[in-house]
C-alpha cells in the first residue's frame, strides 16, 4: 500500500506543477484516506515499551489537507463488496538473455508460479497470462479475468473475448496474428457466496493493477508490436496513468504515447454486448465507434482497408 501512495503522490505533485490546483473528493473518501493514514502510522509505530509508555497519539488528518491526498483517496477507493487484498510492492521482472521465445517463456513462468498471483486465484482456478503471436504488429490489453479465463487460463474466452475475436477477422487477420493480454492476471475478487463462488465481476482496484502492471509492461517489451490497443478505461488508465484517464471520452479518436509505442483505445467488447440491450440503434452506435477504432488501427499498421470495411455499422 505504501508503495501505491507513494507513487500517487508523485502523480499527483506532477499535477499540481502542471496547473492542478483542486481535486473534488467526497465526503466518503476522505474516510477512506483518514483510515489509510492511520493505518500507515500505526505500521510505522514501535511497540509500546514498559518504560517509554505508550507513543503521542497522532494528530488528526486535517480538513484542509493537500490536493495530493484529495486525489489519492479517491482512486484508493474500492467497491464495498470487493473482497479485501493487501499486496505487496510491484514486483521487478527482470527477463535472462535469448529470442523472444525465451524470454517469454520465462516470463510466462514467473506470473504463473508468483506465489502473490497464485495467492489471489481461488482453488481450482487460474493465474491468467497472455497469448498470440510473438511478432504481432497490434497487441490488445484488456482489463481483467473473468470466469471463464480464470477456468482455462487463457484470456479473452467468454462472449467478450468472442466478439474480439470477430473484430480482428472483420480487420482481415486471424487470432493468432495478434497478441492478447491482460491488466490484471487473476479475476478481481468479489466476497464469495456460501457455497465459495463468486457471482459477477468488479473492476481492479488501483493497488492491484500496480502490482500487475510490470508483467504486462514486460509482455509489451518482448513482443515489440508496432501499435497497442487498450480495451476499455481500466486498461487505458493502467497504461496511461489513473489520472490521466477519467472518462472514455478523454482518451478515445486520438492516438496516444505508450512507451514510445504509439497507442489507442477503444471499448471493451464486454462494454458492445451490454449495448445490445439499449437496443439496435445503442448498439449499432457503440460498434461503428469501436470499429472507427480498429479502422485508425488498421491505417496505422498499413493494413488494406476496403469499402465494406469502411462501411461497418454505419445506419
Amino acid at each position: 500500500m505504501r508503495a501505491v501512495l507513494i507513487a500517487l503522490t508523485d502523480e499527483l505533485r506532477r499535477l499540481k506543477a502542471s496547473g492542478v490546483k483542486t481535486i473534488p473528493v467526497s465526503e466518503d473518501s476522505l474516510g477512506t484516506l483518514r483510515r489509510l493514514v492511520a493505518e500507515e502510522q500505526a505500521a510505522a509505530r514501535p511497540a509500546p515499551s514498559a518504560v517509554t509508555g505508550p507513543p503521542a497519539s497522532e494528530p488528526p488528518v486535517s480538513e484542509t489537507r493537500p490536493a495530493e491526498s484529495r486525489m489519492a483517496v479517491s482512486t484508493l477507493r474500492e467497491p464495498a463488496n470487493a473482497a479485501p487484498r493487501l499486496l505487496p510492492p510491484p514486483p521487478e521482472v527482470v527477463l535472462p538473455a535469448g529470442d523472444k521465445a525465451v524470454r517469454w517463456q520465462a516470463l510466462r513462468d514467473l506470473v504463473l508460479q508468483h506465489p502473490v498471483c497464485r495467492a489471489q486465484v481461488r482453488p481450482g482456478k487460474n493465474v491468467v497470462f497472455g497469448v498470440g503471436n510473438l511478432d504481432a504488429r497490434i497487441l490488445f490489453v484488456g482489463e481483467a479475468p473473468g470466469a471463464e479465463e480464470e477456468q482455462q487460463g487463457e484470456p479473452f474466452i467468454g462472449p467478450a473475448g468472442q466478439l474480439l475475436t470477430r473484430m480482428i477477422k472483420a480487420m482481415g487477420l486471424e487470432r493468432s496474428d495478434v497478441y492478447i493480454g491482460n491488466i490484471m492476471n487473476w479475476r478481481p475478487a468479489l466476497t464469495p457466496r456460501a457455497d465459495g463462488t463468486q457471482v459477477g465481476n468488479r473492476e481492479p482496484t488501483l493497488e492491484e493493477i500496480a502490482f500487475c502492471l510490470p508483467f504486462i509492461a514486460a509482455q509489451i517489451d518482448v513482443v515489440s508490436p508496432a501499435i497497442v490497443v487498450a480495451l476499455g478505461a481500466t486498461a487505458a488508465r493502467g497504461l496511461l496513468g489513473p489520472h490521466n484517464v477519467r472518462t472514455m471520452g478523454d482518451v478515445r479518436g486520438r492516438w496516444h504515447d505508450y512507451r514510445g509505442r504509439p497507442l489507442r483505445v477503444t471499448y471493451h467488447p464486454s462494454y458492445l454486448l451490454r449495448k445490445e440491450a439499449d437496443g439496435k440503434v445503442a448498439e449499432q452506435r457503440a460498434k461503428r465507434a469501436a470499429w472507427e477504432d480498429f479502422l485508425s488501427v488498421m491505417e496505422r499498421a498499413l493494413l488494406p482497408i476496403t469499402e465494406k470495411q469502411r462501411n461497418y455499422f454505419l445506419q
